[in-house]
């Protein structure tokens, strides 16, 4: 199956991963090899760039943008709205290479691609409402109004858990915007980001669009760090760890550039006394299991009123006995694999720092062995009751590892939430308006997402994603974040026959 999704897009066993949009460049940089966490074979290999490459799909990339940016904003969403068709057309297949180079389920992969064409429909409208504001001077014969130009190349380092849709969100929103990318995938799943670059190429083919619009550059930490280094690119669109957003955020701040970071989370659900409990339960399974564990909205702690701690730890126990687990491309199954070995030796690590702390097991987790689960990457979605100041539960593990907590008081609740570094996701359980519009009040959530009745994990494109403190602070997808690709003007014009001075100045000559 995966080897004619490969045909169909002309991958061939190994094949480059640097781009121009309409070239593939040779490929000097270290072979990438694609292992699917699935079953531990080998996709494909992929010739990463050389800095050599790099700096030559940078200088093709400020030549695209010279034309590109004079395109009319409509336009550009035309073409945005053909890489959506083309989505239509291939989410099955690419979906199903999602599924099989990340290990998520196959309906995730599906979801991804999903994201990927609501995300291209959302550009489309934008393209014609990127408004500026108009102001009263306070000068006679004066007017006064902003508008918003393309800021000019783009560089987006996306992570291994979504690994085309996350791109995707920033790409089209850059491209309506009449920016220029250059994308850095995850060199854990390099395949998936070449079926996205062939999808685009021909689309952008068929539309005569200027050579270097869309850019292509794998490989490892290096080829993050010249992105994040070079004054070419002012913007660095950045998904991963807190630790990685540091590096990429001081870097870029150090040559005044900007950074939008979305890194880690460590997500709570509060559950009320007044929750319901049965439709609490889908959220909170699916927060915690969902993509193994490995979203950066999953679910990590549960916040458990003490009147319904005993009912709804129940619960969550009889859940855990249902969950299937094994090769998330059958639909049967809940959870699939985590990313590789090194994952399941993070989330080993974190089980031996539960118990040392002083956490009991409600569901114990291990890695899971013999026949299905040869890859090694496969493990038992675990319960762990906790307090929330234990240091391992104030660490992010990506890993199917759900901490529950206690407690009395929505207050406490509230500070509970808060009391972790990261601050992307939250939820409040509850059919009680004043603890729901507490949760959402300024002495509430201190997250970017604050949900009633909802879980933590995932989001609609509609709204702004993104989070607080060492979530780092920045906003993709909806809302106003196309703001993020353009740079700010503000014009004032001058009507009048006289050359009046603001705030009443006088100079007379």
């Amino acid at each position: 199956m995966i080897a004619d999704i490969l045909k169909e897009f002309n991958i061939p066993a190994r094949h480059s991963g640097v781009s121009t949009g309409k070239h593939w460049l040779k490929g000097e940089g270290e072979v990438l090899s694609s292992f699917s966490p699935v079953d531990g074979k080998e996709i494909a290999q992929v010739q990463s760039g050389s800095k050599a490459e790099f700096d030559a799909v940078v200088a093709a990339a400020e030549e695209a943008f010279k034309e590109w940016r004079q395109w009319p904003a409509p336009k550009r969403g035309e073409v945005v709205r053909q890489i959506g068709e083309a989505l239509r057309t291939h989410k099955t297949s690419l979906g199903k290479l999602v599924s099989y180079e990340m290990g998520k389920s196959l309906q995730e992969g599906y979801g991804e691609v999903q994201e990927m064409i609501d995300i291209c429909d959302f550009a489309v409208g934008l393209s014609r409402q990127l408004y500026g504001l108009a102001m009263h001077s306070e000068r006679p014969g004066h007017r006064m109004y902003e508008q918003w130009h393309p800021l000019g190349v783009v560089g987006i380092i996306s992570a291994f858990n979504f690994p085309v849709a996350v791109w995707s969100w920033n790409a089209m929103l850059a491209w309506v915007c009449g920016d220029v990318c250059i994308w850095k995938p995850s060199e854990k799943t390099p395949v998936t980001a070449l079926v996205c670059q062939h999808i685009v190429q021909s689309v952008f083919a068929a539309n005569q669009v200027p050579e270097g619009v869309c850019n292509l550059v794998t490989g490892g930490r290096e080829v993050g760090e010249w992105l994040t280094h070079d004054t070419r690119i002012p913007l660095v669109s950045a998904t991963g760890s807190t630790r990685m957003g540091k590096a990429v955020g001081s870097a870029v701040g150090a040559r005044l550039g900007r950074a939008l970071l979305e890194l880690g989370g460590n997500n709570a659900i509060i559950i009320s006394e007044a929750a319901d409990l049965d439709m609490s339960l889908i959220g909170c399974v699916f927060g915690a299991v969902g993509t193994a564990g490995q979203r950066c909205t999953s679910t990590r702690r549960l916040i458990i009123h003490e009147s319904v701690y005993d009912a709804f730890t129940q619960k969550l126990v009889n859940a855990y006995k249902q969950l299937r687990i094994g090769d998330p491309l059958n639909e049967n199954n809940h959870v699939g694999p985590l990313i590789d070995k090194q994952a399941v030796q993070a989330y080993q690590q974190a089980l031996e720092q539960v118990t040392k702390q002083g956490g009991r097991f409600l569901v114990e987790g291990r890695v899971l062995e013999g026949k299905g689960f040869e890859s090694g990457c496969y493990v038992q979605p675990c319960i762990a009751e906790v307090q929330n100041y234990f240091d391992i539960v104030q660490h992010e593990t990506f890993a199917p590892i759900l901490y529950v907590i206690k407690y009395k008081t929505l207050a406490e609740a509230i500070d509970i939430q808060n009391g972790v570094p990261q601050g992307l996701s939250s939820a409040i359980m509850t059919l009680n308006l004043r603890e729901a519009e507490q949760f959402l009040s300024s002495a509430g959530s201190d997250c970017g997402i604050a949900n009633v009745n909802i879980g933590t994990s995932g989001a609609e494109i509609g709204g702004a994603f993104g989070g607080e403190k060492e979530t780092g602070g920045g906003r993709e997808s909806g809302s106003d974040a196309w703001k993020n690709y353009m740079r700010r003007q503000t014009n004032t014009i001058n009507y009048s026959n006289s050359l009046p001075l603001a705030q009443g100045i006088s100079f007379d000559l």
